[in-house]
């Protein structure tokens, strides 16, 4: 397929190296690797095949920047942040095109992740210079006690190809504001975000060094010594549990400080005194934003058995409306999935659900021909045990269970080893305030689809994850506090 000119012309602006001490720069030895469009499988753009040397040089500049960017006013450092946000508003169209080549998703939905990548650089700008202490007398009154703040230190982060932008920006722009220096690995897959976004962190006048960039195509072992290194102080990773299990172990060799946003399960509970509406529109959002490829994607539909049969009539008769296609596209809700292992996951459980006794109401299958696309898809009258009740799904299939009372909901929603996020419908107020309580969940969006905010603290629970990102909380995953007695 050919790339249109404007496409071209974009990917022609992104750089094709590793970005070092404020240099870009070829990988040691040379190497390179492809990145492609996921709609055509056509190759977009090559760039630099960082090797764990590389790694190791760029975890050189991040500690040879640290002490002079944590002394840096914490103004001078909040007026970088806010100037990378006002030249991310410049640039958003670039950043949203740029997204939807190399991940896959509809345009629309890019843009307004260039909006919400976007407000954690401003909300850090505003947080760096609240960084504050206490001082006061000690109980015994021989003493004053000052507890103040210091940046962690060099922070290492690895991010998920899913949201290519904003994975970079919830991480860097408190790091920052804390006074922290920065190794990013993005994703092999959907690098060239972080790449073009770097781009405008330098011209907002980041000091060489602050943030470094290495991507590649052997995560593992780039990982591996920057996380053994004893000069590294902070290791912050989004993606699978499994593989943050790893890096947690290999985080505890040198005492880390670890952010860790894991896998989900969202249970999306409607009770049978949820306004249906509400219900249907909050389904569509918490499941196929992002072609359902999304860590707060509702992965477990439990509704009430009286109103489960008219939810699954609207919902399915609104995705049998849903546009498949490449996300330049006009009028395309549904991309492709990443990949075509992501495409057999899908097939596969699907396939179990209905083995098992499971309806299919719409899609259920891959579609044929180039790019890795699966229907938009909606199952009912999913049996205990189906994989898909079990399983993180990635794709956008809506399947549904039933239950008959509140207890029984409750159980259900809790009935998996993940606590990311959860969804809950109904129109009783005291309820829903029962249900903040009783959902075993980091997150809780009641009578509502999308929950995240750059002003509001993300993470889970239990194997979710540990540590916030966002809001008021996620300043200090980059702090360190310090406590010193002054006799009298």
């Amino acid at each position: 397929m050919t790339t249109a000119p404007n496409e071209k012309a974009l990917l022609d602006r992104v750089p094709s190296g590793l970005f070092i001490g404020g240099q870009w720069v070829d990988a040691t030895g040379g190497g390179t690797f492809d990145v492609r469009d996921p709609a055509t499988n056509a190759v977009i753009h090559s760039i630099a095949d960082a090797t764990p040397d590389d790694g190791i040089r760029a975890l050189d500049a991040a500690v040879e920047a640290q002490a002079s960017w944590a002394a840096m006013p914490a103004r001078t450092r909040s007026d970088i942040l806010r100037r990378t946000f006002d030249l991310v508003q410049e640039h958003k169209e670039d950043l949203a095109l740029l997204m939807t080549l190399e991940m896959g998703k509809p345009l629309a939905e890019s843009r307004g992740e260039v909006v919400y990548g976007g407000e954690f650089l401003r909300w850090f700008s505003e947080e760096a210079v609240r960084i504050s202490g206490r001082y006061g007398s000690n109980p015994e009154g021989t003493g004053q006690m000052v507890v103040s703040q210091r940046p962690v230190g060099p922070s290492f982060f690895i991010t998920p190809w899913n949201f290519p932008f904003a994975m970079a920006t919830r991480k860097i722009a408190p790091a920052l504001a804390a006074g922290c220096t920065v190794v990013i690995k993005p994703p092999a897959l959907t690098p060239l975000t972080t790449m073009f976004f770097v781009t405008l962190l330098e011209e907002a006048g980041l000091p060489a060094g602050v943030v470094n960039v290495v991507q590649t195509s052997s995560s593992s072992k780039l990982s591996a010594p920057i996380i053994a290194d004893p000069r590294l102080r902070k290791l912050s990773f989004t993606g699978s549990t499994e593989v943050g299990r790893k890096l947690i172990a290999q985080a505890a060799e040198g005492v880390l400080r670890v952010s860790m946003e894991l896998g989900g399960n969202a249970p999306f509970v409607v009770f049978d005194d949820a306004d249906l509406d509400k219900a249907v529109d909050g389904a569509m959002l918490a499941k196929f934003r992002n072609i359902g490829q999304a860590c707060t994607a509702a992965n477990r539909f439990i509704v009430h058995a009286d109103v489960a049969e008219e939810f699954a009539r609207r919902v399915a008769e609104r995705v049998q409306a849903m546009k498949i296609g490449r996300g330049t596209e006009d009028g395309v809700t549904i991309g492709p999935l990443i990949d075509a292992d992501a495409v057999s996951k899908a097939s596969e459980l699907v396939e179990d659900a209905v083995g098992r006794g499971a309806s299919l109401l719409a899609g259920g299958h891959a579609i044929d021909g180039e790019g890795t696309f699966f229907e938009p898809t909606v199952i009912t009258d999913v049996a205990k045990g189906s994989d898909i009740l079990r399983e993180e799904i990635f794709g956008p299939v809506l399947a549904i269970a039933t239950f008959t009372d509140e207890a029984e909901g409750v159980r259900l929603a809790n009935d998996t080893e993940y606590g990311l996020v959860s969804y809950v419908f109904t129109e009783d107020l005291a309820r829903g305030h029962r249900m903040i309580d009783a959902l075993e969940t980091g997150m809780m969006g009641l009578n509502v689809g999308v929950v995240s905010n750059a002003a509001a603290p993300f993470g889970g629970v239990k194997q979710s994850g540990v540590g916030r990102e966002g809001g008021l909380e996620g300043i200090h995953e980059y702090l360190s506090t310090k406590y010193t007695l002054i006799p009298n």
